[in-house]
């Protein structure tokens, strides 16, 4: 299993559920997957520097860090395409080794 991170832009607009029963059955859906989430880290609403839908200027940015299969990626990424309650998704390979820490002078 591999370690990926996936960027997502949630579409709750209008919708009678709120961003914790989407990232509820994000997580449901990596977990049916073979997957198994590390980390949720929520990261609020943003505006669009480009607005492709008139009516859709902002979204709700979540990232999730979790390991699954590789063979299940693509998968993954025509669900989510097909979901109405995510806008964008990108799934990318996490980095094993943790970030350069900056040297004092």
């Amino acid at each position: 299993m591999k370690r990926y991170e996936g960027l997502f832009i949630l579409n709750t607009a209008g919708k009678e559920e709120g961003v914790k029963e989407v990232i509820d059955k994000i997580t449901a859906e990596i977990e049916k997957n073979s997957g198994k989430v590390e980390t949720v880290q929520k990261m609020d609403r943003r505006a669009f520097s480009r607005v492709t839908k008139r009516n859709m200027t902002s979204g709700f940015y979540v990232n999730f860090i979790f390991e699954c299969k590789p063979e299940a990626i693509a998968l993954l990424r025509s669900r989510f395409a097909l979901s109405e309650d995510v806008y964008r998704v990108l799934i990318s390979e996490a980095s094993a080794a943790p970030a350069p820490q900056p040297v004092a002078a």
